[in-house]
């Protein structure tokens, strides 16, 4: 599955989730709380694929799952540019120092799994949409 592709599902998978919260008379603090990883993979086993294995993306204690992707990462599916030969698919905009690319044959992709700079309550909070697309707007590249 493309970048492209995986956003796009996401997103709308986001906003079923959101739309049904909000129906519901959630508040915003109620929304972010709701999208805690213990509670995700308990009322949304379907939103990713992790969740059948009860395996979080990140090892953090409280992961929040609101902005599954990073508002930082850049991605574009024809490739961004040449690096030594290789082509380079995403990267992190902020350059995070838990971030690191990762090659695979002659592909450059950005390597987040030891970066947990979306996935606080806090940060959820403070970046807050009910539109997870408006606030991952910046990363197509």
């Amino acid at each position: 599955m493309s970048y492209e592709e995986w956003f796009e599902q996401h997103a709308d998978k986001h906003k079923k989730i959101v739309d049904k919260l909000l129906a519901k008379g959630h508040s915003e603090d109620e929304i972010i709380d709701y999208f805690d990883f213990d509670n995700m993979v308990k009322e949304e086993n379907d939103f990713c694929p992790l969740y059948e294995d009860n395996k979080k993306c990140h090892d953090m204690k409280k992961l929040n799952c609101y902005l599954c992707a990073c508002p930082h990462f850049r991605f574009n599916d024809k490739g961004i540019e040449e690096k030594e030969s290789k082509t380079l698919y995403s990267f992190c905009e902020i350059e995070s120092k838990n971030g690191k690319e990762a090659v695979y044959g002659d592909s450059i992709h950005q390597d987040c799994s030891n970066c947990n700079v979306p996935h606080t309550k806090a940060y959820v909070k403070k970046n807050f949409d009910l539109d997870w697309k408006n606030i991952m707007k910046d990363c197509k590249a």
